[in-house]
């Protein structure tokens, strides 16, 4: 127990648990493919477990973590198994749960580069490092009229996308006299569910989202986004938006960018392409025709924090005209005024997202980067490839199962020829034993199974043995 006249943690006490939380942390990355990958909890159960009241004395930290065992752990979902192959991945790595330590432990609040030099320019060197690894357009370079920053998540970015859009298509007249009713925003009618958020959220209204028919490989169709824009500019509307996919939640399609781009320019609409997870794959020269007609784009986003290795929250927005972004949100009260702001000398990125607040989450591209360097990050993402696609082909050889769609990169779609309630069956089946995890979606109107391949240790005896379960799990529902 601290010293009753203050209450802290020594130094030395945070030295002694510090190292048993690493020891912790360590043991449960060599153990995590033992847990059942999903929780097995009933609903309430862990909101039983927990006391209702604070203590009123302090506690020691052992009891804490036997209490992380106890009450905590039954409650976790693993999302870094190696068996994790729901939804999409959310990977760590030991470089990035360090760096993430290190922002805690210096406890910066870099809303302005004065508040802490080096969490702002950090920052600016990294998305540039990332813009570099990607082969992003120079026009998303620090550099130049652009530039990049670091936000919480693609949700986050897509709203501010959205609002520098709007803000652009109105003359910033929104900004001071209210909102116009008559803009119109566009995507896929596989666009994620971000995008309703931030269209509801800037003020425009579901009603003003139009959702786009896609081809039969589930990307956007430019014709019958054209055909959308000219009936909404007959009916006295202003389209202003469109996102485009690079890797639809669903399906991970990738929409035809260089065909909608050319549109979006002739029409004025501020293009935004959501990278969120496929981004990553750009890391590999041979994947980077996911980008193609990037050119033509306002902003771009990825999520380090799904497929880079890079603990969440750590998504990379860029913007080919970053002053759109600071002239829609800044705001300068008194007390946030000091002498390099007004100078115009360096970046505020309090200026690039809605809150004020920002950590110093940089540290952890700046981590993981300079530990796998390219080559390393190169080899895994290229392996992960290889690994869905090793199912894709078993998939494609099997009597019972069929793919879905085309498949691409990491994310594999398939069913089960005998319809949904069996793959439904499947699918419960799998999840109910806890030694894999799978999650599913509907294409055409058919469930459908999604197989994605990304958690920092997955080889190929857990995708094998992951397709044993399957084909095991067909034959017992």
């Amino acid at each position: 127990m601290s010293e009753l006249t203050s209450y802290h943690m020594t130094p030395a006490e945070f030295r002694r648990y510090g190292r048993a939380m690493v020891d912790w942390i360590a043991d449960y990355m060599e153990q995590v493919e033992s847990y059942p990958v999903l929780s097995q909890v009933e609903p309430g159960q862990i909101l039983a477990s927990l006391p209702a009241s604070p203590p009123m004395q302090g506690e020691p930290v052992e009891a804490m973590l036997k209490d992380v065992e106890t009450l905590i752990m039954p409650g976790i979902t693993h999302w870094q198994s190696p068996n994790f192959f729901a939804f999409f991945p959310a990977n760590n790595s030991g470089p990035a749960i360090l760096a993430e330590m290190l922002s805690a432990g210096l406890g910066v609040q870099g809303m302005l580069w004065a508040t802490s030099p080096a969490c702002t320019e950090v920052e600016t060197v990294m998305m540039d490092w990332v813009a570099e690894l990607l082969d992003l357009p120079d026009k998303f370079r620090s550099s130049g009229p652009g530039g990049g920053v670091i936000q919480d998540s693609a949700s986050s970015a897509t709203l501010c996308a959205i609002l520098a859009a709007r803000e652009r298509a109105t003359n910033f007249q929104i900004n001071e006299r209210g909102l116009n009713n008559k803009l119109v925003a566009y995507a896929s009618s596989q666009a994620h569910s971000s995008i309703e958020k931030g269209i509801k959220i800037a003020g425009i209204g579901r009603e003003n989202l139009r959702l786009i028919e896609v081809d039969d490989h589930f990307a956007l169709r430019p014709d019958r986004l054209v055909e959308q824009i000219e009936q909404d500019r007959r009916a006295g509307l202003t389209p202003f938006f469109l996102v485009a996919n690079v890797g639809s939640t669903s399906a991970g399609a990738v929409d035809p960018l260089p065909e909608i781009g050319r549109i979006c320019r002739e029409q004025g609409l501020w293009l935004h392409v959501d990278a969120a997870m496929y981004g990553t794959a750009a890391v590999c020269p041979e994947f980077r025709s996911i980008h193609d007609g990037l050119d033509w784009a306002d902003s771009y986003a990825f999520n380090p924090h799904k497929w880079m290795f890079t603990n969440f929250d750590c998504n990379c927005f860029y913007v080919a005209d970053r002053q759109a972004l600071i002239n829609t949100l800044s705001i300068m009260p008194e007390y946030l005024r000091n002498a390099a702001t007004t100078a115009g000398a360096v970046f505020d990125y309090r200026d690039w997202q809605i809150p004020l607040g920002r950590r110093f989450r940089s540290l952890k591209l700046w981590f993981v980067i300079r530990h796998y360097g390219v080559e390393g990050l190169r080899y895994h993402i290229r392996r992960h490839v290889e690994l869905a696609q090793q199912f894709a082909e078993w998939v494609a050889a099997s009597d019972t199962f069929e793919l879905s769609t085309e498949p691409t990169l990491n994310l594999i779609c398939f069913h089960h020829i005998g319809g949904d309630a069996i793959n439904q069956a499947i699918m419960d089946q799998l999840n109910a034993g806890g030694e894999m995890y799978l999650s599913h979606t509907k294409l055409n109107g058919r469930l459908v199974l999604r197989l994605c391949v990304g958690q920092t240790h997955t080889e190929f005896q857990h995708v094998e043995r992951a397709w044993q379960r399957i084909q095991a799990a067909a034959t017992e529902v």
